[in-house]
């Protein structure tokens, strides 16, 4: 049976990277000999376009993706369409309901720096003399993002927000078996991250990361405060293999993991639902960048993220892990070569600039 995948290029320079994405999955699927079968639908403002602004998410999109065993996801938003009412504006009417609908609660997004790159990070060089390979996972459908009561109201003529962080144990222990699965695959070492000082919420995931530890007596897990976690991703970030935390703080560290990584354009992620009986999981797969309407239809947009997305597919969801593993090589020996996209561009040690396209061919002649 071919894997089916619903791809959703979106908006800006979604449609551009996900077209070269979809070369190397091509390749890979020859190279490796296995079948996939795809369908491609509208998504965020393109689907604001095509329906006159009723929605971002069409029912056709819904159903197609359910009848996947992924999404393949480019990038959505844009100026155009940042006035609308906010329940349809690209990313909060897409995106969310996406991940709520198939119950994607796991986000794995990888912050690396290959050797290659380290002088495109802005943490000194003396620092990361090796580069850095960072996972963080984060809860995704809990927390102060979803939890209720929230809204606003007047107190005696002074407006009044309030938002409410709720979790249950429940989504704290999937979340931290995800983790503990990931470091077992790695080096075996976890970085719990809470604010447990301060928190109720925190509190309850600290105990819940010790009772789960047990049951991973090959992984080393240690606690750091999410203010302290900030900062030794700046002042250390190659001591760190896995990091597990709740939704805002995952949100707000795997953006700095990803600024100190030298490039958005280099970095993908997946979000994640429960897994399968044959152990694989359905998922999404996105850029972690955004849609880059300032530099769309250009042909200078980085691709590289959106086919490290199809590379982390094949690896979660479509358990092709050896293509995965190719692609991932294809990459880094471009990198190597000193190929380098706009966004890593500095001119330097023999660098040699492309385009989009210069550098998809260029992992495609690899793999």
């Amino acid at each position: 049976m071919p894997h089916t995948i619903t791809v959703l290029p979106g908006d800006g320079i979604g449609p551009e990277v996900m077209d070269v994405a979809l070369e190397v999955l091509d390749a890979a699927s020859a190279k490796f000999n296995f079948e996939i079968s795809r369908s491609t639908h509208l998504v965020g403002g393109a689907a604001l376009d095509a329906t006159n602004n009723e929605t971002p998410l069409p029912k056709q999109t819904i159903e197609a993706s359910e009848k996947a065993d992924a999404i393949l996801f480019g990038s959505v938003g844009g100026p155009k369409w940042e006035n609308l009412p906010p329940d349809i504006q690209p990313e909060r009417g897409a995106l969310l309901p996406l991940r709520k609908h198939f119950g994607l609660f796991a986000n794995l997004r990888p912050g690396s720096c290959l050797p290659a790159l380290t002088h495109a990070s802005p943490v000194k060089n003396e620092l990361i003399p090796n580069g850095f390979d960072v996972l963080c996972v984060r809860e995704l459908t809990g927390g102060i993002y979803f939890g209720e009561p929230k809204g606003r109201e007047d107190h005696n003529g002074d407006p009044v927000a309030f938002d409410t962080m709720v979790y249950k144990k429940s989504e704290i222990e999937n979340i931290l078996h995800v983790a503990f699965k990931a470091a077992m695959g790695r080096d075996k070492k976890l970085t719990s991250v809470d604010k447990a000082n301060v928190l109720a919420t925190s509190v309850l995931w600290r105990e819940t990361a010790n009772e789960i530890a047990a049951h991973y007596p090959e992984v080393t897990m240690d606690h750091l405060y999410v203010d302290n976690a900030a900062m030794q991703m700046v002042k250390r970030p190659d001591s760190f293999d896995v990091l597990v935390t709740e939704n805002l703080f995952g949100d707000i560290l795997s953006d700095e993991m990803a600024m100190i990584s030298g490039s958005l354009g280099m970095l993908p992620s997946a979000s994640l639902g429960e897994a399968k009986d044959n152990g694989l999981n359905f998922g999404m797969y996105e850029p972690s960048g955004g849609s880059a309407p300032d530099i769309a239809g250009q042909g200078i947009a980085n691709p590289i993220a959106q086919i490290l997305s199809v590379s982390m597919m094949l690896r979660y969801s479509l358990g092709e892990t050896t293509a995965a593993d190719a692609i991932d090589a294809a990459v880094q020996s471009a990198i190597d070569s000193g190929l380098r996209t706009g966004d890593l561009f500095t001119g330097i040690n023999g660098e040699k600039k492309v385009n989009t396209t210069e550098m998809g061919n260029a992992i495609l002649e690899t793999l």
